[in-house]
């Protein structure tokens, strides 16, 4: 049960990061392009990359485990609204913005966790 209440504050703790920061941009002027998912979730998956390095020199407990990597980073990084982001990009017949945008975000997350796990063995995660 402790597990489930873990989960469910960094879930709470990383929905709201991704919220602000998505009202943020939008606030900023960048409503015409998803800024702030793209933003989340490279930044999400460099954050995962270094965790998962830590982790596996650290060993941390299920419970730093679940917090982290099923409730903070779960909630925060977005590509359930990514995918919908391009989608609509697509549909609005915006091809070009949609191409860069599903670009960037998959290399820039799949780049962003291996440049987090790199920085975490650097640190001394193993």
């Amino acid at each position: 049960m402790a597990n489930l209440l873990l989960i469910a504050l960094g879930g709470a703790i990383g929905a709201v990061l991704r919220a602000g920061i998505t009202m943020a941009t939008i606030r900023a002027g960048y409503d015409h392009f998803p800024f702030g998912t793209l933003a989340i979730n490279v930044v999400g998956s460099l954050l995962i990359g270094l965790l998962w390095a830590l982790d596996e020199k650290e060993s941390f407990s299920v419970h730093t485990a679940s917090f982290l990597f099923i409730g903070l980073l779960g909630a925060f990084t977005t590509f359930s609204v990514y995918s919908l982001d391009s989608i609509r990009l697509l549909q609005e017949g915006r091809i070009l913005a949609g191409m860069v945008y599903i670009l960037g975000n998959n290399i820039g997350a799949i780049g962003g966790a291996a440049l987090g796990y790199l920085a975490g063995k650097v640190m001394g995660g193993g």
